[in-house]
């Protein structure tokens, strides 16, 4: 275990992921950088009138079977080492966090991650927001806000995170996004290096075009649900 502790601290986090030997990442062009954020502000604004219409069916189904708040918010690691508040609908009991040691003997993803496919804290109306992906569109505020992009490597939580090697952390040079490689190729099927491996590769050849071929097999994925749990 590494146990990278560089929140908040940018020279810390590129100073952790110097230590990596092979491999050279090659920075982002300012004018892909200011593309991106403008297709990631039009991207939001639009999802975020497309999902207006179910928003009150939404609540109603989250509060008709368990009382609580609406929105879920998790401090995960973003661009650079930099914590923020990610949104979510909320899709498990009022305890989940409390309750995730409980279940650790269950855990079925390898590495730093946490994946229970039948996980007994989620809701009814929670599954089906999961496997709908419906319960990530909260986050278009993040990626309004400039915590998050569109298409990049998805947030983990500091506890994961801290598991990192160098070569993993690699993967937060770049803001993480609503949709990525991991998830259009199997998502919670894959194991941990295979979803870092895959982030290392949206890092390395991260483009106009390489996002669009992202944005392009995402639909076909949701509505597939593979993996999706």
């Amino acid at each position: 275990m590494n146990k990278a502790y560089f929140y908040g601290d940018k020279q810390g986090f590129f100073d952790f992921i110097a230590n990596v030997r092979e491999g050279y990442v090659v920075a982002s062009s300012p004018g892909y950088l200011a593309v991106k954020r403008f297709f990631d502000i039009l991207a939001s604004l639009v999802g975020l009138l497309l999902i207006l219409p179910l928003f009150p069916f939404i609540v109603i189904l989250i509060k008709l079977e368990t009382p609580g708040p609406i929105f879920f918010k998790q401090i995960r690691v973003g661009k650079d080492g930099v914590l923020f508040n990610c949104y979510k609908f909320r899709s498990m009991c009022l305890d989940a966090e409390v309750r995730k040691d409980e279940f650790q003997h269950l855990n079925e993803a390898t590495g730093a991650a946490f994946k229970i496919k039948d996980d007994p804290r989620i809701t009814g109306v929670g599954r089906f927001l999961r496997q709908s992906s419906l319960d990530e569109f909260p986050q278009l505020f993040n990626v309004l806000k400039g915590d998050m992009s569109i298409v990049g490597p998805r947030p983990q939580i500091p506890a994961e995170v801290e598991d990192y090697s160098p070569a993993h952390a690699r993967r937060l040079i770049v803001k993480p996004g609503l949709t990525c490689l991991w998830q259009v190729s199997g998502r919670s099927h894959l194991d941990f290096e295979d979803w870092m491996d895959l982030d290392q590769e949206y890092v390395r050849l991260r483009s106009l075009r390489f996002d669009l071929k992202v944005l392009a097999r995402t639909l076909p994925a949701v509505i597939e649900r593979k993996g999706a749990y």
